[in-house]
């Protein structure tokens, strides 16, 4: 397990000082049974506590449809109650699964969780097939055994989701828009009929690509076959990769307007980039797709060198300096926890859906802009709402205000699960042992090196340490779920 107890502390603000339970079914106010000392000591009881009450999103009808092996993004909850109530019925291939890079830069908060934070299945089921006590735990705590089967039986059933709306929908070219997964079959959502993104596809193959090795990885043949039509799909997409999304001169489309009612090399096919100058150029989430393109694509050498001088602009390093903390160069985890000490905020920012409105039993909009001014390309931030998965890199309702008043009673992959996935680790491991054996990491390794090295001469603050919590939210009176009493 790679959650380290220095940062595990960083997700827990002042906390009571009861001593944790070790039987039977945890309190669902873990945490408060649990002080921030004890928890950076030995964060094991904590972290079993946690993976068993967020593993309660995992049901049918909640995070996912049963019949067909997709996610839904999330379920609202009774305000007073806390049970369920409507969900959501849409996803998108970002919802599908979560692959957290083995290298990831960030200058601008919101830019670096947009991508982690959407999407957490397929990751979180590469762990399950794995053989992971802490996956098992989520899937399935009371016959841990199961959860391998658990995982990989819907899988099976996503894949022939997928395939079935290849062959429905074949303009997509095995990509995947926003739809609906609330019947047997998937339909686009009415904005993404005829529509396709990068980004959010990006994060799906490369996560894919985790959980084939994960399969590869076992002694069950039934998870091998598995691993093998997966990789059937995967290598479909290598083929139309190019053809749908690269403009040439390095420009990636963020977003292509298509038929999706015919094939991809049908004479009156037309892909085109959706938008004026809309293009994955960034360093964040946007450029998983661009190493999918490096790598399978099957580019020349010359416009795999134009992909990576086409981003350079948005490489940048930026020092953050506030009170007594700094400089720091805004590539580390640090900077977040100290800003939070330095400004007396009680948690961490994030792009996140708003706290919701008790007269509606709706959420109040969704917060995009939300991270450090002095070190984001966006100078105007909402800093009003603070949110438990932010902690993510380091290391639980998906947002909170800060001043106590309110928090938003939807669950979602993103709040639920992006910390889950953290805590397993991630899926570095995973797909850099793919990498290895295909012969591309050293390639991958190497263009990292070049590119960074263009701009970080000389990184500030390597020795200023995590900023553990320091306040709390204020306790405004709101009342707990009656389900939690």
């Amino acid at each position: 397990m790679r959650f380290t107890q220095a940062s595990l502390g960083l997700a827990c603000a002042t906390l009571a000082t009861a001593l944790p339970s070790q039987s039977g079914e945890p309190s669902c106010r873990f945490a408060q049974q649990y002080t921030q000392q004890q928890i950076l000591k030995d964060p094991s009881n904590f972290i079993n506590d946690m993976l068993y009450w967020e593993g309660k999103f995992h049901q049918n009808n909640v995070s996912f449809n049963s019949n067909n092996g997709m996610s839904y993004d999330g379920t609202n909850i009774d305000w007073v109650t806390g049970e369920r109530t409507v969900k959501h019925p849409f996803s998108a291939a970002s919802k599908e699964v979560s692959s957290i890079p083995p290298i990831k830069s960030n200058f601008d908060q919101k830019a670096y969780l947009v991508s982690t934070k959407k999407s957490l299945q397929v990751m979180l089921y590469a762990h399950a097939i794995s053989g992971s006590a802490e996956a098992a735990r989520f899937l399935s705590p009371r016959d841990p055994s199961a959860a391998p089967g658990i995982a990989a039986s819907i899988m099976e059933l996503k894949l022939q989701s997928y395939l079935r709306f290849n062959e429905t929908y074949p303009g997509f070219g095995g990509f995947l828009p926003w739809f609906t997964s609330s019947s047997q079959d998937l339909s686009p959502t009415w904005d993404w009929n005829n529509r396709v993104p990068g980004l959010d596809n990006g994060e799906l193959l490369w996560a894919v690509y985790a959980f084939i090795q994960a399969a590869e990885n076992t002694s069950n043949r039934s998870y091998i076959d598995l691993a093998k039509k997966w990789q059937t799909w995967m290598d479909y997409t290598k083929t139309t990769a190019a053809h749908i999304f690269y403009r040439g001169a390095g420009k990636v489309c963020a977003v292509v307007d298509l038929n999706q009612t015919l094939p991809v090399h049908h004479p009156e096919q037309n892909y085109t980039c959706e938008g004026t100058d809309s293009y994955l150029d960034d360093p964040y989430e946007g450029e998983l797709f661009t190493w999918w393109l490096q790598f399978f694509g099957g580019l020349p050498e010359s416009d795999i060198e134009a992909l990576w001088e086409y981003k350079r602009a948005k490489l940048v390093s930026v020092d953050y300096h506030m009170g007594n903390v700094g400089p720091i160069t805004v590539q580390k985890e640090r900077v977040r926890t100290c800003n939070s000490v330095v400004t007396k905020v009680p948690g961490m920012f994030a792009s996140v859906n708003n706290v919701t409105d008790p007269s509606t039993g709706d959420v109040v909009g969704y917060i995009s802009n939300a991270g450090i001014p002095s070190i984001s390309n966006q100078t105007v931030q909402e800093l009003d709402v603070i949110t438990p998965y932010s902690v993510f890199p380091t290391v639980f309702t998906e947002s909170t205000r800060r001043d106590g008043t309110g928090v938003s009673a939807l669950l979602t992959w993103d709040s639920k699960v992006t910390t889950v996935n953290a805590i397993l680790g991630g899926v570095t491991d995973l797909v850099r042992q793919k990498m290895k054996a295909e012969n591309i990491y050293n390639t991958f390794v190497t263009r990292i090196e070049s590119e960074y090295s263009r701009v970080f001469k000389n990184l500030k603050g390597e020795h200023v340490a995590f900023c553990l919590p320091q306040e709390s939210v204020t306790d405004a009176g709101l009342v707990d779920f009656t389900t939690c009493n």
